[in-house]
């Protein structure tokens, strides 16, 4: 019989800081089998924490999560030989690379471990009934959610069930040569999983017990019913969207016997499957846009924003990872000042998707040689420096970061705004040539001449090992709206909830709703509606690992994702350093829509087909 230890990593998920001493205390040690694990509560409740911890963590933005630096939204600076953005984004990508298989391969071993559990833990005598039940909801939550991070960068892929396969085959057994579902499949699949989850979990993290006597741990971290639908809301969205809704692209996308894998025929009734999966949650009730107000007791719109993500399960939050590593999220989004490594920088493109404060957007487009088309009405400026200071900008600061939406001051470092960190005095961020995180000098700077700011507590201080210890915020509210109005609009286009979620999203954003203002109403064409939901989607869920998987699904990224990268002019210093230039010619090819099944992988099954363009 194989050991615990043999079987399954023993990397640990803490869920909270009150169950280190007494819940992930001891290791199974080599002599323990899998029967005897699930004959004791302690190592089975390890052991699930382990398969929670399959789970990635997206705080890191080099090749744990590239999502960030593969998309239009940003640039990470370590762009070298090595690291899966340097390779896709000068096309030298293929199923041989290997930068990215290992995690392929970690999601089935999560799986394999979460089905293992499930198969498991109704033997355990320590675990009341009413524990095994919750406990296999959980573990069927994580290997839903393990298959739809599959599914998303891999597309369909082989769903293995409740049977797991031995270890011990042999290579030419049948069972090692599974074909691929099809991409309806695998969705279906995972609905239905989370459906039955969602049945034996707690509505929500509010109702969840944090020191109860019955469960003996802290339990925020778990999956919740809500969780399961939240993820069940992205899984058909993305299965409504353009990309696998009929994209005959892929029509010769199928298994060696032929069998399709993509639908070829086009389906609205997915979009509306998509908006009833996420009015299902709004319908609870019990979630709400995240707002804060400033010392005088005001509604401050960039504090509500920016407390999303460092004010710890507030109302908004849905399903948030307790074990991350957020110290090294704010060291790579803090400047040299600070010690960090500014290493995550938005594109000039992302910039100016950046609503002006009166809500509108200050660039229209390019021309043919990259420069923009100012939105005159905006107020929008590249020339000059103001005289004063703002509420947000410092004075002398460059007119084209002046008068911006809150979003963008949560959101972005640019050069000459203060450091959010005041305990040491008001310190300037410099990314010019020789300024303090400026290339001269230093490896650690960022090319396109920004630093994200998104999820950067104004507390850390990574030069005096300061970080705030909090939970990585996976589903909100936010995003829920955002999928029903995008799903509502492609059956109801006409119907008021998507005027009125925009508007709400708008209004916490602290920009004028739409019919405020100089803020018009959306144009009755069904294009443009479109054009302004994912304009605000772009910009609402910025650097949440987000906007890649968005340009996939919309079919777009050839677009979005190709071509010329603009950011200031980090090679000069002021006033040169003011100008637009290309930092990088990136290259995305229709292959790219998918990940390559790892070419190992290839060879070890002679039914798995790999996907289009490898």
């Amino acid at each position: 019989m194989k050991s615990l230890k043999h079987i399954l990593g023993l990397t640990i998920l803490l869920f909270s800081s009150s169950c280190q001493d007494d819940f992930l205390d001891q290791v199974p040690d080599d002599r323990l089998t899998i029967e005897q694990v699930f004959l004791r509560r302690e190592t089975s409740e390890q052991y699930l924490a382990n398969v929670y911890n399959y789970i990635k963590d997206e705080s890191m933005v080099t090749n744990n999560a590239p999502w960030i630096g593969l998309s239009d939204e940003g640039d990470v600076t370590y762009d070298r030989p090595g690291y899966l953005t340097f390779l896709m984004n000068i096309g030298n990508w293929s199923a041989a690379s290997g930068y990215y298989d290992n995690y392929y391969g970690d999601y089935y071993k999560g799986i394999r471990s979460a089905t293992t559990f499930i198969n498991n833990i109704g033997n355990n005598p320590q675990f009341t009934p009413e524990l095994i039940t919750r406990r296999t909801a959980e573990a069927r939550f994580v290997r839903a959610f393990l298959y739809f991070s599959l599914l998303r960068t891999w597309g369909p892929v082989t769903i293995l069930g409740d049977e797991l396969i031995p270890g011990d085959l042999e290579p030419n057994d049948a069972k090692l040569h599974l074909p691929r579902n099809s991409y309806d499949e695998c969705v279906d699949y995972i609905v239905s999983e989370l459906d039955l989850a969602g049945q034996d979990l707690p509505l929500h993290w509010t109702t969840q017990e944090s020191n109860s006597q019955q469960y003996g741990v802290g339990e925020f971290g778990r999956a919740t019913k809500v969780a399961c639908m939240a993820l069940k809301s992205r899984v058909l969205l993305y299965a409504a969207s353009p990309l696998v809704n009929g994209n005959q692209e892929y029509a010769g996308f199928t298994n060696k016997d032929g069998k399709q894998l993509i639908s070829q025929q086009y389906n609205p009734a997915k979009w509306e499957r998509a908006a009833k999966a996420a009015k299902d949650i709004i319908d609870l009730n019990i979630l709400s846009l995240y707002k804060k107000n400033d010392a005088q007791g005001n509604f401050d719109p960039l504090l509500s924003y920016r407390g999303i993500f460092l004010d710890a399960w507030n109302p908004e939050v849905i399903f948030a990872r307790v074990a991350n590593n957020i110290a090294g999220w704010e060291r790579a989004s803090s400047p040299r000042l600070a010690s960090g490594f500014a290493s995550t920088g938005p594109t000039q493109q992302m910039v100016d998707a950046y609503h002006m404060a009166n809500g509108l957007r200050p660039v229209l487009g390019y021309t043919s040689n990259g420069s923009p088309i100012i939105n005159a009405p905006s107020g929008y400026s590249e020339t000059g420096f103001t005289a004063a200071a703002t509420k947000y900008t410092l004075a002398n600061t460059y007119n084209m970061y002046v008068n911006r939406e809150p979003r963008f001051y949560a959101n972005v470092n640019f050069n000459g705004v203060q450091w959010i960190n005041t305990s040491e005095g008001v310190k300037v961020i410099q990314t010019y040539n020789t300024g303090e995180s400026g290339p001269a000098g230093s490896w650690d700077h960022s090319r396109t001449g920004y630093i994200n700011r998104k999820n950067v507590s104004p507390a850390a201080n990574p030069r005096t090992g300061v970080n705030t210890a909090r939970p990585w915020v996976m589903f909100r509210y936010a995003e829920i709206l955002l999928n029903y109005i995008e799903a509502l609009h492609e059956t109801d286009p006409s119907n008021p909830d998507i005027l009125q979620y925009l508007n709400d999203i708008r209004e916490r954003a602290g920009i004028p709703q739409f019919g405020e203002g100089p803020s018009p109403l959306p144009t009755p064409s069904p294009d443009a509606v479109r054009e302004l939901i994912r304009h605000e989607r772009r910009i609402e869920l910025a650097f949440e690992h987000m906007r890649y998987f968005d340009t996939r699904r919309w079919k777009i990224a050839e677009q979005t994702d190709a071509g010329p990268f603009y950011g200031m002019n980090i090679s000069a210093n002021p006033p040169e350093f003011y100008k637009r230039v290309v930092f990088e010619n990136r290259v995305f090819r229709k292959s790219y829509y998918f990940f390559p099944i790892p070419q190992p992988e290839i060879n070890k099954n002679m039914n798995l087909v790999q996907n289009p363009g490898y």
